[in-house]
């Protein structure tokens, strides 16, 4: 798909918005055989698709609200993508500690019973009760937790998913249009016609047969001042925040955590540098009514403040805000339910399709979460299955994410230690986690350290920089070091000031 002389193109579809939802729903499209444009205002994943807490996983909380429907669906999910994305997914055991305050032991058995037998067959280790006296789970946590439980979900690196999905679109034939922001949607004759403005108000036009709103917070934004079409759903805003700190314990599991409040919140392992070892704990999320400007938006001392106790309340290692390396928040543009506690309002998506005499459809999402994302692509797609007849059937369950097409990661390990085994250690797991098997599209036929050019910093060279830059969209310091990676957390400001030099040295 080629823009014409006037910055003008015609497509199927117009997908709006780069995060976990839109990219999957190019893929999807494209995939099927759709023209497809994807425009995206800022970056890819730059709000709440890079705000998540990491994991896959079925929503073991979700069963005390009867959500069965989502939490099946989220377990098939987990299988699907974790055998589609090896590089990015891995398995993670969870270890829930037994409080007083919790139900008892009986009845969370039954519901860890229950979370295995809606998983159906699964590749994962299945639930158990646990001793915590004397166990490496329990020796960190203070004495009063003698019993707790075990089951098994996956971490994921929720950005990469995000690229993975819009490379894999590109490569299909979709056209990606960043940083280009939609302002204006019209009905014109047989097709929508839109415009889009870049940053420097360089203008596109796309003419197309049908548009997919996936703005996540925006989403009403974008219904109401750029589709001006009636929507009948409302949105609505949860606040999540997360904070890193050194490593909080020994052990690649992680930790489901329970507040007196009934809130939940994770205890991740993070910034892994091999498969079990990491330098980094995470730990969120909060769950807060918010309102206001999703892009202006950070953790507030209160939250920092309520993760901290609920942490000292459970490990005998106590931290506070002094601890903290680094922070992010983000909103969940949940479908609005009417639910009083933020905590309980369903995460289950909700499409609304409109469309003009059964022509220019235009369909809103609202809703999702992560680990569901595929599913919701195809429903999306599926729903325009009327409008585009010939459109194949959804493959995007079987087809391997990019970088994934390896039986495991300890295969992509492999192959990368044997065509680059002058690769420090560390240095080929973060590559192997970060690309995957498009690793060698990274380093090519690089013999040494000295075909990689410039280090930045923490075994980051130039040679990686520039492939960013070309096959990944990045323009800033900060989609290189938060979104595309997470050299955030080891790079020094020097570090940081010289890859923005970088960035400017044509400006």
């Amino acid at each position: 798909m080629q823009l014409q002389e006037n910055n003008e193109m015609e497509t199927d579809l117009l997908v709006i918005g780069g995060g976990i939802n839109g990219t999957g729903i190019a893929l999807d499209a494209s995939l099927r055989g759709l023209s497809v444009v994807l425009c995206e205002a800022k970056d890819l994943a730059s709000a709440t698709s890079s705000a998540s807490s990491k994991l896959v996983h079925g929503g073991l909380r979700y069963l005390e609200q009867y959500e069965f429907k989502l939490v099946k669906e989220a377990l098939k999910e987990r299988e699907i993508l974790l055998k589609k994305a090896p590089h990015i997914i891995h398995p993670l055991r969870f270890i829930l500690p037994h409080a007083k305050h919790l139900r008892p032991v009986w009845m969370i058995r039954i519901g860890m019973f229950l979370y295995d037998f809606l998983a159906g067959k699964m590749s994962l280790k299945k639930s158990q009760k646990i001793s915590l006296v004397g166990s490496k789970e329990g020796q960190q946590l203070v004495d009063e937790f003698k019993v707790g439980f075990a089951y098994s979900d996956c971490r994921i690196d929720d950005s990469r998913m995000v690229v993975f999905n819009t490379i894999e679109a590109k490569d299909n034939g979709a056209k990606i249009l960043i940083p280009y922001r939609c302002v204006e949607a019209k009905r014109q004759g047989k097709k929508w016609q839109v415009k889009l403005l870049d940053n420097s108000n360089k203008e596109v036009l796309v003419n197309a047969k049908a548009i997919v709103n996936a703005g996540g917070p925006w989403v009403a934004n974008i219904i109401d001042d750029v589709l001006e079409t009636n929507s009948k759903s409302g949105v609505r805003l949860i606040k999540g925040s997360h904070i890193v700190v050194p490593k909080l314990y020994n052990g690649d599991h992680a930790y489901i955590l329970q507040n007196k409040d009934g809130r939940i919140v994770f205890a991740l392992p993070y910034g892994f540098v091999s498969e079990h070892e990491n330098e980094f704990t995470l730990i969120g999320t909060t769950d807060l009514n918010y309102e206001g400007d999703p892009r202006d938006i950070e953790i507030s001392e209160e939250e920092t403040d309520y993760l901290c106790k609920l942490i000292n309340g459970y490990f005998k290692k106590h931290i506070s805000s002094q601890d903290v390396i680094w922070s992010y928040a983000g909103v969940r543009p949940l479908y609005d339910d009417h639910s009083v506690d933020p905590s309980k309002i369903t995460r289950e998506y909700h499409l609304e399709l409109e469309d003009q005499n059964g022509k220019l459809p235009v369909l809103s999402v609202f809703g999702g979460k992560v680990t569901t994302y595929r599913t919701l692509s195809q429903h999306v797609v599926d729903k325009l299955k009327p409008y585009f007849p010939n459109m194949g059937s959804c493959v995007t369950d079987r087809v391997p994410t990019a970088g994934g097409n390896a039986h495991s990661f300890s295969e992509i390990m492999q192959q990368l230690k044997k065509t680059y085994p002058w690769l420090e250690a560390k240095h080929a797991y973060r590559f192997a986690a970060s690309y995957g098997m498009k690793s060698f599209d990274v380093l090519t036929d690089a013999k040494s350290y000295d075909d990689l050019g410039r280090c930045f910093g923490y075994n980051f060279y130039q040679k990686e920089l520039e492939y960013l830059v070309k096959e990944e969209w990045v323009t800033d310091v900060d989609a290189l070091i938060w979104r595309r990676s997470k050299l955030g957390l080891w790079l020094t400001k020097e570090q940081v000031a010289a890859l923005e030099a970088w960035f400017m040295r044509d400006l």
